[in-house]
């Protein structure tokens, strides 16, 4: 349609006898096109004059020829009721003529207003043929029509429905259609040649259209441009302008050649967004390339839905894929070569699309760690993924084509750059099994300077895990270190953490799953002294606790963030922050508790007296019945006895091992004066007499917050946990006269403890009774291989048969034991002449009798002195006249 508000709607209509055919009631007539386009004609001219004067008259028409002849006849009465019908034909005719001319003339711009507000075209299908050299085939189908009913002003739509009935339809010819973006500098976005089509322009009469057009890209720059424009969110809204040149006829009345402009503008939810995508498989596997190296591919599916009634099929295209290095606005870096098969698109349907990838090699800037910082940008894009986190990576077109694929579409894609989610995965399951064998524990340096490494406690062991290999990863890969920092539980409460930040040596075997099973990683890595912080030191004493009187497994649960070394066909590089987490069961002290570590105390030594205390050297043997070691570079614990402290015991640098331990060398302070007092001496006291009487004595060991001097609290803590021992056996000397009775014989099924001891004074007594000179003398055997004793005081009575008196023995001058097996002097006996006992002894005489005795006994050693009471039993005296 013509823009000019005074051109004809059916204005520079011409006849043509090829399209259209002629009416049965008129002849095709030159004469009236030249009459309408006639110079000559003006307003003063009648519309149906005719000069007589004029002999050559161009041919009229019938409808000219009938009113030619009512001006010529004039009135008749007999002819008169003929001739309304007539006028009648003719003034309906003249009406609609009029109403065209109206309609043509007067309201051109109503009529655009009208098809503008009107038309719908509802597309049922959309489809690209093919691809071309210079763009696409595309096919177009659906239905049009117009629908006055969305005018909104009635006048507007009641002459747009007398129009558009009228003329019933309306051709096109052949035609272009630019589309360019205003916005944009009017860059041309694309064009399109459009079929000619015949449509049915009544009101709601709809018209189904099939037609297919060749569609070429524009400015592909500009197109670049607008893409990476909505790619980056900056395309607030978008105005498209449609513009065509359509030459249109209606019937037998060519319209002329209109100029059609559509503006569409896009915002907001208008604008369509990048489809969401779903990764279906991904899968990891080397490759062999070219050039006889090896590389690593990546085969990917992933599918989107079609929102769009468009049918067609993507040929393959090559991309390059990008990720962020070390500064997230700076340049990309390649990592990788993708192409795609070929992608059918259909309407409302999910369309699948194959990747394939290959990474030839790491590149350096991808690897190296990134300046201010301690990660690479590999670190930061594996480091996402595992922990579950969507990280971002970067699709651009690869600037050659691939196949057949026209070249056009690489220019467009190749500068356009996309951004996309890589979903992350999060591996909560990773590590299968966990156990650490041959572990070694070492406590705290005392002169290790505060919170360094030496100053906490430090575990070594061998660290085995299995690890579950994600199923993406079908590819060789190994493990050469790993380092790691693991909190360590107990119940679902935190103990500590072991510091394992130093790379550790590792090596791994692959594991084959079986049946159903995943495939697995065995990591084996031997770990050196790894500090471990503990942080709640109550914890600490209830897994000590367990250990020593629990009798279960105690489990230990290890989270873990754990850095990899790992090895594959692209190299090295290092895996940081692996989620890791497993359970570590210890086993508990076996048989007795710790009572079966069996304890034997020998070659004691005194290194200092005072008036009440000792200080006394001893070399301790023992067993340590469980798989676990230790290094103990000092500790101090107290010894009590009911309660009361009596002393300590201190080792410095002892080594424990399971198996067989010898000569651990143990310090103990004897001073039950200045930690009790007078109820410290007795205490002390009765625990020394029951001692040397053969008594089955206990000795409570207990911590204190001086027993590890770098962790107070630690000591303190583990001071609620009390552990009660068998008093360490001394070993005394062979009995010079029974050289072949073994000296250990008696109750040897007591509990023994190896760590401490308190050093007594046991003796054994073999008596030379003299009957007629009332003296006796004792073969005394001292444990003590390096100090003398000396015996100050003695009150002592001899009983037959356990009750009946044989005689008192009170001696007040102080003799030397010397170590080893010595004999006392001659001690004066005072017999009960009318007991039982003394009959028993003269009727032994010259043989041997069993005696018991009880006694109160002074024994002095360097400046210590003590009484203390002996109760023996089974003493075999020897009677001699």
């Amino acid at each position: 349609m013509s823009d000019h508000p005074t051109s004809p709607l059916l204005g520079g209509v011409e006849h043509d006898r090829e399209e259209r055919p002629g009416s049965q009631h008129s002849k095709e007539s030159s004469q009236s096109q030249r009459s309408r386009t006639s110079a000559h004609s003006d307003e003063s001219t009648p519309l149906l004059s005719r000069n007589g004067g004029e002999q050559q008259h161009d041919p009229v028409s019938p409808a000219a020829s009938s009113l030619l002849s009512l001006h010529d006849e004039g009135p008749s009465d007999g002819k008169a009721k003929r001739r309304w019908p007539t006028i009648v034909a003719l003034s309906l005719l003249s009406a609609v003529v009029l109403v065209i001319l109206g309609l043509g003339f007067a309201a051109p711009a109503v009529v655009q207003e009208y098809a503008k507000e009107a038309v719908v075209f509802e597309p049922t299908d959309l489809s690209i043929d093919s691809f071309t050299t210079s763009g696409v085939k595309a096919r177009i189908r659906g239905n049009f029509q117009l629908d006055g009913t969305k005018v909104q002003r009635k006048p507007v739509r009641d002459l747009g429905r007398a129009g558009t009935w009228i003329a019933r339809a309306v051709e096109s010819r052949p035609s272009y259609v630019k589309v360019t973006l205003p916005e944009y500098d009017d860059i041309l976005l694309g064009t399109a040649l459009v079929p000619s089509l015949v449509v049915d322009i009544r009101d709601r009469h709809t018209t189904y259209v099939d037609f297919t057009t060749d569609l070429e890209p524009g400015d592909v720059d500009g197109i670049r441009r607008i893409a990476n424009d909505w790619i980056d969110g900056r395309l607030g809204q978008l105005r498209v302008q449609g513009k065509a040149d359509v030459a249109l006829k209606s019937g037998i009345f060519s319209l002329g050649t209109q100029t059609f402009s559509e503006t569409l503008e896009f915002k907001g939810k208008d604008i369509p967004a990048i489809p969401q995508y779903n990764i279906t498989r991904l899968n990891f596997h080397e490759v062999k390339l070219p050039d006889s190296q090896t590389g690593m591919a990546a085969d990917v599916s992933i599918t989107m839905y079609n929102n769009y009634p468009i049918t067609f099929t993507v040929p393959p295209l090559g991309f390059d894929i990008l990720v962020p290095g070390c500064v997230p606005e700076g340049d990309f870096i390649l990592l990788a070569n993708a192409t795609t098969g070929e992608i059918q698109v259909s309407p409302n349907q999910d369309l699948n699309v194959t990747v394939s990838g290959i990474i030839r090699q790491l590149p350096d800037t991808l690897t190296a760690v990134c300046p201010d910082k301690k990660t690479s940008p590999l670190d930061a894009l594996l480091g996402d993924y595992i922990h579950g986190i969507d990280s971002t990576i970067f699709v651009r077109g690869a600037d050659a084509p691939v196949g057949d694929t026209p070249s056009w579409i690489s220019g467009l894609i190749k500068s356009v750059v996309v951004p996309l989610p890589f979903p992350g995965h999060p591996f909560d399951n990773l590590m299968r099994e966990f156990s650490m064998a041959d572990v070694h524990l070492s406590l705290p340096d005392p002169f290790a300077e505060p919170g360094s490494p030496e100053a906490q406690p430090q575990i070594s062991a061998i660290v085995k895990a299995l690890v579950n290999l994600p199923k993406e990863m079908n590819f060789p890969i190994s493990v050469s270190h790993v380092r790691a920092d693991a909190e360590v539980f107990y119940h679902d409460r935190k103990l500590g953490l072991l510091d394992l930040h130093k790379w550790q040596e590792a090596n791994s075997t692959q594991v084959e799953g079986q049946g159903d099973g995943q495939p697995g990683l065995m990591v084996e890595s031997i770990v050196e002294k790894a500090p471990l912080n503990i942080t709640d030191d109550d914890v600490f004493s209830e897994i000590v606790q367990a250990l020593l009187f629990g009798g279960k497994n105690v489990v230990l649960g290890i989270k873990a963030k754990v850095d990899v070394e790992t090895e594959t066909t692209l190299g090295k590089f290092v895996i940081r922050e692996i989620p890791a987490q497993g359970k570590v069961p210890i086993k508990p002290l076996s048989g007795n508790g710790i009572g079966s570590f069996a304890p034997k105390v020998g070659d004691l030594r005194i290194l200092d007296t005072t008036r009440t205390t000792f200080l006394i050297e001893a070399k301790v043997n023992m067993t340590n019945p469980t798989n676990y070691s230790a290094t103990v570079p000092y500790v101090n614990i107290n010894m009590l006895s009911n309660s009361t402290v009596l002393g300590f015991a201190v080792a410095r640098n002892v080594k424990i091992v399971p198996g067989q331990n010898d000569n651990i060398l143990v310090i103990a302070t004897w001073e039950p004066a200045r930690f009790g007092g007078q109820k410290g001496l007795a205490v002390g006291r009765e625990l020394l007499s029951q001692y040397i009487s053969g008594y089955n004595t206990t000795l409570t060991l207990r911590t204190h917050n001086g027993t590890i001097p770098m962790h107070p609290s630690l000591g303190a803590a583990l001071s609620s946990i009390e552990i009660e021992i068998p008093t360490p056996k001394l070993d005394p000397p062979k009995n010079p006269n029974h050289p072949d009775r073994d000296e250990d014989d008696g109750d040897d099924t007591a509990p023994r403890f190896i760590d401490d001891a308190t050093v007594g004074t046991p003796f054994r007594l073999d008596d030379l009774m003299h009957l007629f000179t009332s003296t006796a003398t004792f073969t005394l055997l001292s444990p003590l291989h390096y100090s003398t004793i000396f015996v100050t005081h003695i009150n002592a009575t001899a009983y037959y048969n356990h009750t009946d008196p044989v005689g008192e023995i009170v001696y007040e001058l102080p003799f030397v034991v010397p170590p080893g097996a010595t004999t006392s002097p001659r001690l004066p006996v005072d017999w009960s002449l009318d007991s039982v006992g003394y009959q028993a002894v003269k009727q032994a005489l010259g043989g041997t009798l069993k005696l018991d005795a009880k006694a109160t006994v002074g024994i002095r050693l360097g400046e210590w002195e003590e009484r203390v009471w002996f109760t023996g039993g089974g003493i075999g005296a020897r009677i001699q006249i």
